[in-house]
């Protein structure tokens, strides 16, 4: 068993996993590597209650997290009627269920294989044809991955993006430097969800006290993974312990399960 297994996602969307993994016996510690903030710019504000004030106008709204749901809904009172959705994944879907919009009452298009949670299998759900010469609007936070973009642009769709929410990565504090450096010295399994989130992860232990030293002891960590592309990232950046798991947090208790 390792000594913790380390719950990296945003803090709001931890908790599941976190009592999930604990349900089993094992120590968890939640270190969110992203923080989401809301957008705070005037004009980046403004252009989100534009876009909201005209959702109708679009035929199809796709969330890349349920973080781009929540923001959202903190400026909406409700979905307009008739206006289709797709989002990536379970987790973004309880996220409009906990504000009112289910498959009873929108139409929603999201991976078939509920363990398959990103952009890719999406594409796969949707009708690209039908979505020839439509409106697509894309809800995200800063930058981001354009796979899904292109995809539907590809198949003829004419894509938007606005931006609901800003990631940033953590202020290196006193109590998180303590954190890192006792992580460090204990044998974890850490549970990474985004490149950004290992890019800034690598970020903030370049700021403490031995860069190279407690880089190498961070490449000496097990990483599990959801996605090829963060595999990739992990690889490129020195790790070679990396499990790749299925999206989701079944892929996640699996790999974890099957640790010796």
């Amino acid at each position: 068993m390792p000594d913790s297994v380390v719950i990296t996602r945003p803090a709001a969307q931890a908790g599941p996993l976190a009592a999930k993994i604990a349900a089993l016996g094992w120590p968890v510690t939640l270190l969110p590597l992203l923080e989401i903030h809301a957008l705070d710019g005037e004009d980046e504000c403004a252009q989100l209650q534009a876009v909201l004030a005209r959702l109708a106008d679009y035929d199809l709204v796709a969330f890349v997290s349920p973080n781009a749901i929540d923001c959202v809904f903190a400026h909406l009172a409700v979905w307009p009627p008739g206006v289709p959705l797709a989002v990536v994944g379970e987790g973004s879907k309880m996220a409009l269920a906990a504000h009112g919009v289910t498959h009873a009452n929108a139409s929603i298009t999201s991976p078939f294989d509920t363990a398959r949670s990103d952009s890719e299998h999406l594409l796969l759900a949707l009708d690209l044809p039908a979505l020839r010469g439509k409106r697509v609007l894309i809800v995200r936070g800063d930058g981001g991955r354009d796979y899904l973009a292109d995809g539907l642009r590809a198949a003829g769709a004419e894509v938007e993006f606005v931006t609901a929410y800003r990631r940033k990565v953590p202020t290196l504090t006193p109590a998180l430097r303590a954190t890192l450096e006792n992580l460090l010295q204990h044998n974890n399994e850490w549970i990474i969800t985004s490149s950004e989130a290992l890019r800034g992860l690598l970020a903030l232990l370049g700021e403490m006290g031995d860069e190279k030293m407690a880089v190498v002891k961070m490449q000496q960590q097990h990483l599990i993974v959801p996605h090829a592309r963060i595999a990739q990232t992990a690889a490129a950046l020195g790790f070679a312990r990396v499990t790749l798991t299925g999206s989701g947090d079944a892929g996640v208790l699996a790999a974890l399960q099957s640790r010796p």
